[in-house]
């Protein structure tokens, strides 16, 4: 469903959504989640397939209102970088290895595979609020049509490479989540700089069991691919000042 102040690129997105160009780590051994496994799967049209597949962590975003009318092409530029420039700091700053997973451009927004080893709940317990600072601390020093707010789904399953990329069911229902009318309405109704949506899956077996991960801040929504939790997420003050300072001085 359309995001009503939203004109989607075209380009169609990877699983479904739009297929964008997978940035993975120069020399990751193959097998690794952040490039294709060595033996990709092979279509053979007269026999059952086999597929190569991994388990990961999936966080999908995108950007609220990337296709306005107002945004002309440098405001988009300068989003797209910003927005990538806050979600490297953000998973360097909760030590989540960025060159070990997989990242696909989508235009508007990127899909990022975890592989398996690296805890969820650096995900849900440290990413999110992380985020948020650094959003908030781009928004500081950028002018409204290229402030950021984002919209973030999180999810977990297994992956599906082929000679184009990635797909599989988990990633389609990670897309859907990221497409709830829910999640779009939380995000105009507040000031908050990141809306987060987590699967059910996600929220019942990791959220929910730490003490870290501000469970309580979460409400049950339905969407058209089953139950899922949304959570809105602004920065703390101390870290929007000691952010600022950091993005002035880094540049």
């Amino acid at each position: 469903m359309a995001d009503p102040e939203t004109t989607r690129p075209s380009a169609a997105r990877p699983g479904g959504r739009t297929r964008g160009t997978g940035r993975s780590k120069v020399g990751a051994a193959p097998g690794a989640i952040g490039s294709p496994p060595r033996e990709i799967a092979r279509v053979d049209w007269r026999h059952s397939l086999g597929l190569n597949t991994a388990h990961c962590t999936i966080v999908v975003v995108d950007v609220e209102g990337f296709g306005r009318h107002s945004r002309i092409n440098p405001n988009k530029v300068r989003i797209r970088c910003g927005m990538y420039r806050a979600i490297e700091r953000a998973f360097a700053a909760t030590d989540i290895p960025w060159d070990a997973c997989r990242h696909q451009d989508l235009g508007d927004g990127v899909l990022v595979l975890a592989p398996a080893q690296i805890s969820k709940t650096l995900f849900a317990d440290l990413l999110l609020g992380a985020l948020a600072d650094e959003l908030s601390a781009h928004n500081a020093v950028h002018p409204p049509l290229e402030r950021i707010r984002l919209r973030l789904a999180l999810h977990a399953g297994e992956v599906s490479y082929d000679d184009y990329g990635v797909t599989g069911s988990s990633i389609l229902h990670a897309q859907q989540l990221l497409d709830a009318p829910d999640l779009k309405s939380a995000l105009a109704k507040t000031k908050a700089v990141l809306a987060v949506i987590a699967s059910d899956w996600v929220f019942d077996e990791v959220i929910r069991h730490s003490e870290r991960s501000a469970a309580v801040a979460y409400h049950p929504v339905g969407t058209g691919s089953g139950k899922a939790w949304i959570r809105l997420v602004a920065a703390s003050p101390v870290a929007r000042r000691r952010d600022l300072a950091r993005w002035h001085r880094l540049g």
